[in-house]
């Protein structure tokens, strides 16, 4: 005697065997598989005369018959335990929102699909609807309490359902429209020229309100802005910024008569045009007075300063001169005796600096005579005025300024209003009308608000500015140095 074996494709089927005369003999199954089955066989010992046939579905050998369906399949397999977390995600009207999550045993027979089951609480389960993992039963009465309760199902059949701990009440839940404005929007949002502008602002109500937006309290009708609007949020598109989308945008959402708004304000920037107007006002010693108007383009955005260069006209190469010079009009020092100068003046914003310079008109000659003063007398005015700064303790700094008048004024510092004088921490210069105030090696005490008055018997002036002295850090190799160092003397001890 021999034996046969073949496997067979199983999928909720079993496995019969007919009686007969002449069938096989010790049937039996030696393994199975999720989607699979092996049996093993004896052949008959007697074929009737009649050569045997079969599939591996049906075997026939004389009156011998087997049909792919194994009985045993169900019994290697059990049931998958309770579906987890069953809550209420939504409740309308006429419909409930359910999610659960699988079940925390689920063993070999893995898990076929859901069945979901619903009645009015005090009756018995009803209407079995199939879903995985969420689904939302319609259909449902209004007004009603409803019982549900979820099973998972798999080859074994039903595991143990999971019920929610109370009735749902089947009605609309009205709740008042709130806008949640994420924390980046509530300021102002600033974009580059050309830049894309992607809004998500989240919202809640029910029933679903009605979303509009509106610009500088006109409704939004532009088409190079996209809005999409779900059950739940909008999003505000724009694919390419224009300053023209500059303004404030208010995003409302109604329910009958209640609302609720927000305001956006966006803020479309670009590099500024040149400064208008540049010309040497005043040339005196060795010093150029200029003076310039603003830009007539800001680039939609304030304008924080300027940067001014100059160049002889012999060499024509440019030098800078200030770099974030604050007011329209500065001077410029240390002019080298007998030369020609011109400037050129660039503004700046937040962006940077304008493309194009604007160019002084006339220029400024250094006399060979010397220094000499002007010849009208004026009051003190400050062309140049001092910077607030922030400086890091132990270490040298400065603050400068610049005045002129006749007959020449004279100079006054002063830290949190009271008078320097001679302190040997600080040095005061005074280089043709250029002041400077040096602080050797500041401490945190040397922090305050500084001002600088200049007098003559015209008037007076002052200009002020804060200095904020800051701890110094410490860098990576200083910190390495330190612990060698904190070692060394561990080990020496």
């Amino acid at each position: 005697m021999f034996k046969c074996s073949t496997v067979l494709p199983i999928k909720n089927t079993y496995v019969i065997i007919m009686p007969s005369l002449f069938s096989p003999s010790n049937v039996e199954c030696t393994s199975v598989g999720e989607d699979f089955g092996t049996i093993t066989w004896d052949p008959p010992a007697f074929d009737g005369g009649v050569p045997i046939k079969g599939t591996p579905e049906t075997y026939t050998a004389a009156n011998v018959q087997i049909l792919c369906r194994p009985p045993w399949r169900k019994q290697q397999f059990t049931p998958t335990g309770e579906p987890t977390r069953l809550t209420v995600d939504d409740v309308t009207d006429t419909t409930c929102a359910l999610k659960w999550r699988p079940p925390e045993k689920i063993g070999a027979g893995g898990i076929d699909g859901y069945i979901i089951e619903y009645c009015i609480e005090g009756s018995k389960y009803t209407q079995p609807v199939l879903g995985k993992n969420q689904y939302r039963v319609k259909g449902l009465p209004m007004g009603e309490k409803m019982l549900f309760r979820v099973v998972a199902v798999n080859i074994a059949g039903r595991s143990p359902p999971v019920t929610l701990s109370q009735a749902v009440t089947i009605r609309e839940i009205v709740e008042n429209p709130k806008i949640r404005v994420p924390r980046n929007l509530r300021t102002k949002l600033i974009r580059l020229v050309g830049e894309k502008v992607n809004l998500v602002i989240p919202f809640q109500g029910k029933p679903h309100p009605v979303v509009t937006w509106s610009k500088d309290g006109v409704l939004l009708e532009d088409k190079t802005v996209g809005i999409r609007t779900s059950h739940v949020d909008t999003i505000f598109f724009i694919r390419s910024a224009e300053r023209t989308h500059s303004g404030k945008y208010t995003l409302s959402v109604q329910i009958e008569n209640v609302s609720d708004s927000a305001d956006v304000h966006i803020q479309v920037i670009e590099k500024p045009g040149p400064p208008v107007a540049v010309h040497v006002a005043e040339v005196w010693g060795f010093n150029a007075a200029l003076e310039w108007k603003p830009p007539k383009d800001d680039g939609n955005c304030e304008i924080i300063g300027y940067t001014i260069q100059k160049a002889d006209m012999k060499t024509k190469d440019w030098f800078t001169v200030f770099e974030h010079n604050r007011r329209p009009s500065c001077t410029v020092p240390d002019l080298v005796m007998g030369n020609e100068y011109f400037f050129r003046v660039f503004s700046e914003n937040i962006c940077g600096l304008s493309v194009e310079a604007g160019i002084s008109e006339n220029t400024a000659i250094v006399g060979k005579t010397g220094s000499a003063p002007p010849p009208v007398n004026c009051s003190p005015k400050f062309t140049a005025p001092l910077v607030d700064r922030s400086v890091i303790a132990g270490y040298a700094a400065a603050i400068s300024c610049a005045v002129r008048g006749y007959p020449k004024p004279k100079i006054i510092w002063m830290k949190n209003n009271m008078i320097i004088g001679e302190d040997p921490r600080f040095m005061i210069r005074n280089n043709q009308g250029v002041l400077t105030l040096n602080i050797r090696k500041p401490s945190m005490f040397d922090g305050g608000k500084y001002s600088c008055r200049a007098i003559n018997d015209l008037g007076q002036d002052e200009v002020e500015c804060r200095l904020e002295v800051r701890e110094p850090q410490m860098t990576l190799s200083a910190v390495v140095s330190l612990n060698r160092m904190i070692y060394w003397l561990l080990m020496l001890i």
